[in-house]
């Protein structure tokens, strides 16, 4: 046997342990990478904010903490918000109950000629199995929605944590990277940088602005309609709608459809006119982003495939910030003035088209000679 053949096999059976161990730090670590890239990317679109005000001679710890103190504000008064209405819808629900409940009875006495009580149909819904099977199965949940609160308080945490030191240490961070790497190098990396906080601080502040816009504008039109719990809709539909892509319009545009219906149905066939004939966000949005909405759209179907409702949220400020990048390194030229470039066929490059070939042809043959 040859002597470097067991020092082979060892160092091959070590890549195998190591490369099976990193595989599986890997997926240990995985919810903490996709919370770490979270926290960068948001760290890149308060950079903008953070930035201006250590500029005028505010510490960037304390610029953080006063950006970070308005989004908590702002978080916590939607949701306020949003907890109130639902809480008011349920609660009348609940009151309006025995009515409802006593039409239906009515509308089944009358047309199935039954002689039907709601004492009956209490007493029924009380002794079920179904709701005791229900009941035993919420109480089970309850544990479960517990756990996953507070799973997700402490990932929520987590983002919080990491995306203010990036964003106060960002200076730092740049400096503690650029030092490991060549001259040209750093040059490379800081313009990469720079282009991904502009490109998301741009898609952030312009979402903000048309969330902002689309919340005014639905709040004018509900309440013009008499819709109740007007402002809270305007401010899920501008957030909803600008903040979750793709499907955010439809899922905006349901709960105010939902509610208007209460009042009449004409009122949610208006509020579903005006979410479709809203087309202020494609404007705005070629302005700060500058990405093409098929490459848009393709890009959230690859996030969300890859990190699913992260992979979506993030998606157009990546894709947008490669663009930006490869585009300040490929060489372009100037296009030739040719027809064929704006989807004009020349008469002469590619010989005679179709439609003459065939009437061509046509005048060949000898019917039609002797007929002219």
């Amino acid at each position: 046997m040859p002597r470097w053949l067991p020092r082979a096999m060892v160092l091959a059976l070590a890549l195998v342990a190591a490369f099976q161990l990193g595989i599986w730090a890997f997926h240990q670590l995985t919810g903490l990478l996709i919370n770490i890239l979270i926290a960068f990317f948001l760290a890149l679109a308060i950079e903008p904010a953070v930035s201006r005000m250590a500029a005028r001679g505010m510490r960037r710890g304390g610029a953080t903490f006063l950006v970070f103190l308005g989004l908590a504000i702002v978080t916590a008064g939607f949701v306020t918000l949003l907890g109130s209405m639902l809480a008011g819808q349920i609660i009348k629900m609940i009151e309006d109950f025995p009515d409802y409940l006593d039409s239906v009875i009515n509308w089944i006495n009358q047309t199935f000629h039954s002689d039907l009580r709601r004492v009956d149909v209490q007493e029924g819904l009380l002794h079920s199995d179904w709701l005791r099977k229900y009941a035993q199965n919420s109480a089970a949940g309850v544990l479960d929605v517990s756990a996953q609160v507070l799973g997700g308080l402490f990932q929520l945490l987590t983002v919080v944590l990491f995306s203010f030191y990036f964003a106060a240490d960002g200076p730092r961070l740049r400096r503690a990277l650029c030092s490991v790497l060549p001259p040209q190098r750093q040059a490379e990396v800081l313009r990469a940088w720079e282009i991904a906080v502009d490109k998301t601080g741009g898609y952030m502040y312009s979402r903000g602005l048309m969330a902002l816009i689309s919340g005014v504008a639905h709040y004018i039109l509900l309440l013009a309609l008499g819709v109740p719990y007007a402002p809270v809709l305007g401010v899920w539909v501008g957030l909803v709608s600008q903040f979750i892509p793709t499907i955010g319009t439809y899922l905006a545009g349901a709960l105010p459809m939902l509610i208007a219906f209460t009042v009449d149905p004409w009122y949610a066939v208006w509020v579903l006119v005006f979410v479709v004939l809203y087309v202020l966000q494609p404007k705005l949005t070629s302005k700060t982003v500058d990405i093409h909405p098929a490459v848009a759209f393709g890009s959230v179907i690859a996030g969300t495939a890859l990190l699913g409702a992260v992979g979506a949220l993030i998606a157009i400020p990546a894709v947008a910030t490669l663009q930006a990048f490869l585009g300040a390194y490929v060489k372009r030229y100037a296009v030739t003035d040719d027809p064929r470039v704006h989807g004009h066929r020349g008469r002469g490059s590619g010989g005679p088209g179709t439609f003459t070939r065939i009437r061509r042809r046509l005048d060949r043959r000898p019917g039609a000679q002797e007929h002219s």
